[in-house]
């Protein structure tokens, strides 16, 4: 493992190296983007001058402090968010996951699966099939027929998941979607969330508050600045796979950032 610092971007900023992970072509591209919202008879920067290159296949963690503008990071990249200088530029549509799943009460699990296929026109035989495909995928197939309310919280994000992966995207967005997790239902998702990213080839964008998710899960860590947000370090995660949450380099690796996010805190603080 080893500390990388933010390199030079095309805009003379810093930029976060694409790990050797993502070695296919750019799915999102941002360049020199900075975000600005109006607050009462001022403003406030949420994002300054950031820029981040992410290529196909790769799983990008990205950290920071609370209101350092991860969540408008992606909101940017969704195409949520229009960003106030700069430009984002994408592989397609992506689909977002969020941290809460966001089922529709009033539809079952195949339903809410089988949403995203209808609005693309889907021929019914094929989103049969396809849906069926999905949740045996997230390990929910016996679970077709259940209404959100009848699931666990685990559960119904892996419903969430399969959603997502429905609408075939080449970027998928994931802001802290195991958050509100207990930490072994966490721990099994990220098995599941690592397999099915390792059988589709997304692009992942995944946004957390735990250091060692970042470091369990991804292909690099790009750690924010507190607001606003800039780019202040990339950690490649030069760790084998598959990886546990407790293995030794994982515990290193959060270690490092951990300290650099408490040097961003401090800043902040004074």
């Amino acid at each position: 493992m080893r500390l990388v610092p933010a390199l030079a971007g095309p805009f003379g900023v810093p930029e976060a190296e694409p790990s050797r992970a993502g070695a296919g072509r750019i799915t999102v591209q941002i360049d020199g983007v900075t975000k600005v919202f109006p607050a009462g008879s001022g403003s406030v920067t949420a994002l300054d001058d950031i820029s981040l290159t992410v290529r196909q296949g790769e799983f990008v963690s990205i950290l920071g402090a609370s209101g350092c503008g991860k969540s408008t990071l992606l909101n940017l990249v969704a195409g949520l968010e229009a960003p106030t200088r700069g430009s984002v530029h994408r592989a397609g549509e992506p689909s977002f996951m969020f941290q809460d799943a966001a089922l529709f009460p009033w539809l079952s699990v195949e339903q809410n699966v089988e949403l995203p296929l209808k609005l693309r026109k889907v021929p019914r035989g094929a989103r049969r099939d396809r849906v069926a495909q999905l949740l045996d995928m997230v390990q929910l197939g016996a679970f077709a027929k259940r209404q959100p309310h009848e699931l666990s919280g685990g559960m119904r994000q892996r419903a969430a998941l399969a959603r997502a992966l429905a609408r075939d995207a080449e970027v998928l967005l994931m802001d802290e979607p195991f958050g509100a997790l207990d930490a072994m239902t966490r721990d099994v998702l990220h098995d599941e969330l690592e397999r099915i990213w390792q059988s589709t080839g997304q692009t992942i964008l995944f946004v957390t508050h735990n250091v060692r998710e970042a470091a369990r899960l991804g292909d690099r860590i790009v750690l924010l600045t507190s607001r606003p947000g800039r780019v202040a370090e990339a950690f490649p995660v030069d760790i084998p796979r598959p990886r546990r949450i407790e293995d030794p380099d994982v515990a290193a690796l959060a270690g490092l950032v951990t300290n650099r996010l408490r040097q961003e805190v401090a800043r902040h603080g004074r």
